[in-house]
């Protein structure tokens, strides 16, 4: 499902030469994560590198890649009812969808550590991830300010939206 009013975009976060640099990644890639994660393996960084997903106001998905390992984060497992990328994280990280009569609870699937060594420990990402009054694009924004990179993904994210 796609909803042009919706705001999605795709944003790979790395190091260079001792600062955080962000860029776009293609809109295909808020529903593809084989995709997803192929492009954060060909970022050029020093060290760890980052995807963060935004997808409408529905959910968001972090990814972070440092040689052959992968970890992610899914905000709300309820959307892979609705959004292919919520449901290939499902699958990737073997967790089931979850029943008809669970869709009414926010829970989050994946690695809650993703940040820890970062600054961002698993109690407030759950709690950011499970606040209902911000939309994704403002999750993932605060967590880019926890981690130390806000101007970058804020620059970022304008280009990608326009």
């Amino acid at each position: 499902m796609t909803d042009v009013d919706t705001l999605d975009f795709a944003i790979v976060v790395y190091r260079e030469e001792d600062r955080w640099e962000a860029e776009m990644l293609p809109m295909t890639l808020t529903s593809d994560l084989d995709g997803l994660i192929h492009a954060l393996r060909q970022t050029p960084s020093m060290g760890t590198t980052i995807g963060m997903v935004a997808v409408g106001d529905d959910f968001f998905v972090a990814l972070r890649v440092f040689g052959e390992q992968v970890d992610v984060f899914l905000s709300d497992i309820t959307a892979a009812w609705e959004w292919p990328l919520a449901q290939q994280v499902l699958d990737y990280l073997d967790v089931p969808v979850p029943e008809e009569e669970e869709l009414d609870s926010v829970l989050p699937a994946g690695d809650l550590s993703i940040f820890a060594d970062l600054g961002l420990d698993e109690m407030e990402l759950g709690a950011l991830s499970g606040d209902l009054d911000l939309l994704p694009d403002e999750v993932l924004s605060s967590i880019a300010a926890r981690l130390g990179f806000s101007q970058p993904f804020e620059r970022a994210v304008d280009a990608a939206i326009g």
